[in-house]
Parts: C-alpha cells; structure tokens; sequence
C-alpha cells in the first residue's frame, strides 16, 4: 500500500497528541488543551483504520505462510483464513484512501438551510413546506437542533419561503448536496380531474459562517425594526421586534421575526448575512475552478435540478448519480440516510480518480 510512510506519520502525531493530553502544562491551558483535543479527534477514525488494516495484513501474512505447511488440515485452515482476510484488508484499504482524502473545511460547520416555492403556484408551496419537514424528522435523527428565523406562508397554508439555523456535529458535510432544484410530480389536492402536475422547489444550504471569519462593519449595514406578522401573540405583532439588515455593499437584505426580543432577531438575521457573504466569497473561488474540476467534486448549484419526488410511484431519483429509490413515503419521513450516504461516496470515488489522475497516489 503505497501510503503507509504517510499513515505511520500521522499515527506518530496521533500518539504525540495522547501525550499532550496527558501533560499536567496543557490541561492548565484551556486553549492549548482544546487544540490538541481537536486534533487528536479528527485523527482518530483515520489511525483506529490504519490500526485494524496493520492487524489484518500481519494475520494475512500468516495464514498465506501456513499454506506451505505439509499437513492438510492446517492447510485447509489457511485456506479459509485467506479467503476471509483478503476481501476484509481490501475493504479497510478503500476505506484508508478516502479518510486521507483532502478534507472539505466546511464540513464542521453548521448551515443555514434556504427552502424557496418556484413553479407550481399553491402545489409548491406546499411542497416546500414538506420538504422542510422532511430535512426537520433527519436532522431529529441525527440530534441537530433547527432554528426558524423567517417565513412567508401561503394561502393554503404551504410556505413560500423559509431560512432556519441548523446546528450540530458535521451538518455542512451531510445537507451539502441538496442546494439545487427540488422536483415533485403529484396530483394536487386542488386538482379535479386527477392530472399529475409538476411542481418545484429550490433549496439552499449555506455554511455558517463565524465572526472572525465575515466582519460586519457598522458603517457597512443599516438595521430597520417592525413589528412581526402572523401568530405569537400579541407581544409579537404589537412590538417593534423583528429586524431587518441590509448590507449596503452588496444589497444582500436579511429579516428575522422569529425570537420577541429583538436583540436575539438581530443576532440570528446577523448569523444568516455572514453565511450569505461567505458563501458570495466560495463562489468566487467556485469560478476560479474550471468547469471539469467544479463537476467532479459537485458545484451544489443551486439552479441544477437534482432530484425529482414522483407520488404515484412512491419513487425518489437523484438525477445527478442515477439513483432511483422506491420508498419515497420514507424519504418524506426524514430517513435521508440512503440517498445522502449514497452522494457521499460518488463524490469521495470522482476525487480519488481526480487524485490518480493528477498524480497524487491513493
């Protein structure tokens, strides 16, 4: 495996990190502590591999030697510890190669997840509004917590818009490929004759981006109040708590009316203009990329049509990968995890062959 000299340098690091953790000076030290805790973390998966791959190529090596052995039971044992071991050493070393493949920064962070009706009239606002649903019941599964800060309802009770935090351990790197536009074919309830329409959605998700990394200059926005709309009682509708920011430089507007208080509105419209800024700056470095490279590690375009929900079949497809699911009724539940474990591994297999062909051995 031509990686190891790289594994066993990471696994040095990774012993040396353990040590730190254990020296009296860098407990003291909370920052210093933190550091070393967050290194030695991201690691782990990557050596505890390395760890099991060592194991299994050492018990290999001895089974193929007890071949040679002149008695045939101990032959015939080999044999099937062999025949068990290759297929197990060939799995954790495709495993190896994309827990050394460059890591996306964004992965950790949190997102702001954008959900906008688009053709279809009242058919897709109601299917925004499942749609945002659906993301709530899989971000339940995954223990994530979602934050409303804006909605617009429709007339039959579907959502035009909504913009919600989400906040949790590795969001960015799960939701990342479902920017794009959402297809639904369906009858609508408003629909007589009983025609199948078709209908669609955009979603968006942004990584949040933190304080240090978009500075918002005071001279730079201008902040307006209003009293909130629609339901919360009557602290909601008769105070000036919402909040609305535009930023000058770009026009970016961003309101919230979620929170009474309007100190808490302003915090979270602050959090959604900095992803939107710094995903204005990741745009930049997108275009910066050439076409061939942006398609092989998927752009997340927002305007590509990504996948089509069709209820008379109960059938779910991801046009970008060809994958065709029977089990939308689940799907709509939350139980996301086939359709993004599948995208998660297309990508990771296109950037390994990016790696070979660029020369880089994996």
């Amino acid at each position: 495996m031509l990686f190891v000299p790289k594994l066993q340098q990471i696994e040095v690091r990774f012993e040396d990190l353990t040590r730190q953790l254990a020296d009296p000076a860098v407990i003291g030290d909370s920052e210093q502590y933190r550091k070393a805790a967050k290194a030695r973390s991201d690691l782990d998966e990557l050596v505890s591999h390395f760890r099991d791959w060592k194991k299994t190529a050492s018990e290999l090596d001895q089974a193929r030697g007890m071949i040679q052995e002149h008695d045939a039971e101990l032959r015939e044992m080999a044999a099937e510890e062999v025949a068990r071991l290759e297929p197990e050493l060939a799995r954790l070393e495709q495993e190896l190669k994309i827990l050394l493949l460059p890591k996306d920064p964004n992965d950790e962070r949190n997102v702001v997840l954008e959900i906008r009706a688009g053709t279809g009239g009242d058919e897709a606002t109601l299917f925004a509004a499942e749609i945002f649903r659906m993301y709530s019941r899989y971000a339940e599964g995954q223990h994530w917590r979602i934050e409303v800060t804006s909605t617009s309802e429709s007339a039959v009770g579907g959502l035009k818009e909504i913009i919600a935090l989400v906040s949790g351990e590795r969001v960015y790197s799960k939701l990342k490929y479902e920017s794009g536009v959402h297809r639904v074919q369906r009858v609508p309830v408003t629909e007589q004759q009983g025609r199948v329409h078709t209908s669609a959605i955009t979603v968006a998700v942004l990584p949040e981006a933190d304080e240090v990394e978009i500075k918002l200059d005071p001279k730079d926005i201008r902040i307006d109040t209003f009293c909130s709309s629609g339901p919360g009682g009557q602290s909601v509708n008769t105070t000036y708590s919402a909040v609305r920011i535009t930023h000058l430089p770009t026009g970016l507007v961003v309101s919230c009316q979620d929170e009474k208080s309007q100190i808490k509105n302003r915090a979270k419209a602050e959090r959604v203009l900095r992803s939107r800024l710094y995903e204005m700056e990741l745009e930049k470095q997108q275009a910066a990329l050439g076409a061939e490279r942006r398609s092989m590690v998927g752009s997340g375009d927002r305007s590509e049509k990504i996948r089509t929900y069709n209820f008379p079949q109960n059938r779910v497809t991801d046009h970008r990968i060809g994958l065709t699911l029977h089990q939308l009724d689940l799907v709509m539940e939350g139980r996301l995890e086939p359709i993004i474990e599948a995208l998660t591994t297309h990508y990771q297999t296109e950037k390994m062959k990016q790696q070979t062909e660029e020369g880089v051995p994996v």
